[in-house]
């Protein structure tokens, strides 16, 4: 039996080239492309700070300032949309991607000079102005997220699609806004006028973080669009050129790699040590006051404040045992246990309370405050700190340690929330509400609302 000849399907090749025409008509981006030189020169010239450009930045991050000191997230989108701190930024990884060593020098160099000019300005600031609380938004630039990380690279993205565009758009300032490179500074201002070097330091993290990212995303995009590299006639200073320009790609992405791990890392732990938590303690007669997830590269913690009855040692280490099922290794399981319910603080009373409030309010999310005359109103700066903060109750408790006639008075704030709040947020919820009711200590109680 003669094998029937192949027969070729041209429907299927045909099928296949108007897929990539109508790909390439749609997502092509060298269609409106500026002329290279163009995009370079724009680049170049919005790298520089001097004159207008310097002034402007010193403006922007006044105003900054000021909507940070009053918790004002318009302010503070009016100044990022002023501010021309992404110039720079993106010079440094246009001239890395076209190997540009004079670009690079000159965006690096203009980069620091407007970084140190923008510390000082808000430092002088903050030293100057009366209100000296840190509020949520400021205390929300002290530490990257996962999120910070991604938004910076996308918007990097963005931005240099926007610029190398022959009809300029507002995505430039659209990615000021979304990577927030401006208010990062603002708080390391903060931390300066104020001495505290964790705000210091935090902050310039997040600021270091967004830099290297959209500087990463910018060289990505100049290269897949193809810029030709800049020519050297001598070859021996072209080679010294690309030497100095590995080096410094290996010290700017080696650490923010490591960074980048650790934040991805920590985002994880803290994940599992959350689902742990809820998943094991359920006792009828303990509940938990307090938490907090530590995360260690050498070692890491989930702290727990208890109230109620004494768990065992034998329930203690069926705890401990199963901290492995939840990839909680090398994890430290401590529980601070002593404090009993039947003992001047009725617990289940206080729960019951905030939820009769919050069945006789209406469905959509309210601030319902159960507080002592004595405590500030603070739902209206609760709910701007927090959207997902639902209900509140604050006040002094008294506390009898077990076994002694010994009684301390402790502020005890119960927050209802409407989901998981990362542990990042709780610490910051934590030192405001310190702060803001002049405690040197309290006992933060979350309850998510199912």
């Amino acid at each position: 039996m003669l094998n029937e000849p192949t027969v070729n399907k041209p429907s299927e090749g045909r099928f296949w080239r108007k897929a990539r025409i109508l790909l390439d008509k749609h997502f092509n981006l060298r269609v409106e492309m500026a002329d290279e030189q163009e995009v370079i020169s724009s680049v170049r010239k919005n790298s520089e700070f001097r004159g207008a450009n310097l002034w402007t930045l010193i403006f922007a991050i006044f105003i900054a300032s000021i909507g940070l000191n009053i918790n004002s997230p318009v302010v503070i989108i009016g100044a990022m949309l002023i501010s021309p701190l992404m110039g720079p930024v993106m010079g440094i990884g246009v001239g890395l991607a076209i190997t540009d060593f004079a670009l690079l020098k000159k965006g690096g160099r203009n980069l620091l000079r407007a970084s140190l000019i923008s510390a000082i300005t808000s430092s002088i600031y903050f030293w100057l102005t009366p209100l000296h609380e840190a509020q949520s938004e400021l205390l929300a630039r002290t530490m990257p997220a996962t999120w910070d990380v991604l938004v910076a690279f996308f918007g990097g993205l963005a931005g240099i699609v926007g610029a190398t565009r022959k009809e300029k758009s507002n995505v430039i300032a659209g990615v000021a806004i979304a990577t927030a490179l401006m208010p990062p500074l603002c708080t390391a201002g903060f931390g300066i006028a104020t001495g505290n070097w964790y705000f210091v330091l935090g902050a310039f993290y997040l600021y270091f973080i967004n830099c290297v990212f959209i500087c990463l995303s910018t060289y990505l995009m100049i290269r897949y669009l193809r810029f030709r590299h800049h020519r050297y006639e001598d070859t021996n200073y072209k080679r010294k050129v690309l030497r100095y320009i590995l080096l410094i790609t290996l010290i700017t992405l080696v650490p923010s790699i490591y960074l980048s791990f650790r934040i991805v890392k920590e985002s994880i732990f803290e994940s599992n040590a959350r689902r742990f938590v809820n998943d094991n303690f359920h006792f009828p007669s303990t509940q938990i006051l307090h938490r907090e997830f530590v995360y260690n590269m050498e070692g890491s913690k989930i702290d727990l404040l208890l109230i109620g009855e004494k768990l065992s040692d034998s329930t203690v280490k069926v705890l401990r045992s199963r901290l492995t099922q939840y990839r909680l290794y090398n994890t430290d399981l401590v529980l601070r246990q002593g404090i009993k319910n039947q003992q001047n603080l009725d617990f289940s009373q206080v729960k019951a309370s905030i939820l009769a409030d919050i069945n006789a309010a209406e469905p959509t999310p309210v601030i319902v405050t159960v507080a002592e005359k004595s405590t500030p109103d603070l739902s209206g700066e609760l709910h701007a700190l927090n959207h997902d903060i639902v209900y509140y109750s604050a006040g002094s408790m008294p506390f009898t340690t077990a076994g002694s006639d010994k009684t301390d008075t402790t502020m005890v704030v119960v927050l209802g929330v409407k989901k998981r709040i990362a542990t990042l947020e709780r610490k910051r919820l934590y030192d405001w509400l310190k702060q803001r009711l002049g405690q040197d200590s309290i006992n933060l109680i979350l309850q998510e609302q199912k």
